[in-house]
């Protein structure tokens, strides 16, 4: 595998090891951390840092009903689902987390056309935010946007680029409000992505507008 040259944020990785991301962040998470030494590294400082911080903190009682109540919230979709980042697979297109997801690898995606040559599939997690899986064809440009709120977007296949910078196998893009950008699909490859979304995506030509409430993206 190529070296990988974009990497989580602090903030995410943080954000991972103390469980406040969405369901569908904490994929992308932990899809890139399972193809990353570096930030794998950095996720493990960050998790003994907050075990150090537990341990030196005062105890407290739990309500007699504390544990129902979490299982509830977690069965209701209140809680994000607790993902494990393992080594990747030594077989496949898709890290370990992810092909928990899709139930197998490449092979199993049901793909759904959402116009001009992209397809999706959109993966079941908690309400707080959406992710997917983009199946993007070499040499074709996804509609030029803005973000209303955080998307991650992780390459697994083929590469992209867009104003910012090139983005390979193992690269994650972390985009907000202030990135305008038309991504493209590099030639000589079909680029896949996973990408988690908190916020629509805000499109800047009417037909990708349109189409928006009915593609979910």
């Amino acid at each position: 595998m190529k070296k990988i040259k974009h990497h989580l944020t602090e903030e995410l990785l943080m954000g991972y090891a103390a469980g406040t991301l969405p369901e569908a962040f904490n994929l992308v998470v932990a899809t890139h951390i399972s193809m990353c030494d570096e930030c794998r590294a950095a996720l493990a400082e960050y998790e003994a840092v907050g075990g150090e911080v537990m341990m030196g903190g005062d105890p407290i009682d739990l309500a007699e009903d504390a544990l129902a109540a979490t299982i509830a919230l977690i069965e209701n979709g209140n809680i994000g689902k607790p993902i494990v980042a393992p080594m990747p697979s030594l077989k496949g297109v898709f890290p370990t987390p992810l092909q928990e997801y899709v139930n197998g690898d490449l092979e199993a995606v049901k793909w759904r056309k959402i116009g001009g040559g992209v397809s999706q599939m959109i993966l079941n997690t908690s309400k707080e935010a959406t992710v997917r899986l983009l199946h993007i064809p070499a040499g074709t440009a996804v509609p030029d946007h803005g973000h209303h709120g955080t998307e991650l977007t992780l390459v697994l296949q083929g590469a992209f680029v867009d104003e910012t910078d090139r983005f390979g196998v193992g690269d994650v893009e972390v985009a907000n409000e202030e990135l305008n950008h038309t991504p493209v699909a590099e030639e000589g490859m079909d680029c896949i992505c996973l990408a988690a979304t908190d916020a629509p995506l805000k499109f800047n030509s009417l037909m990708p507008r349109i189409a928006q409430k009915f593609v979910r993206i």
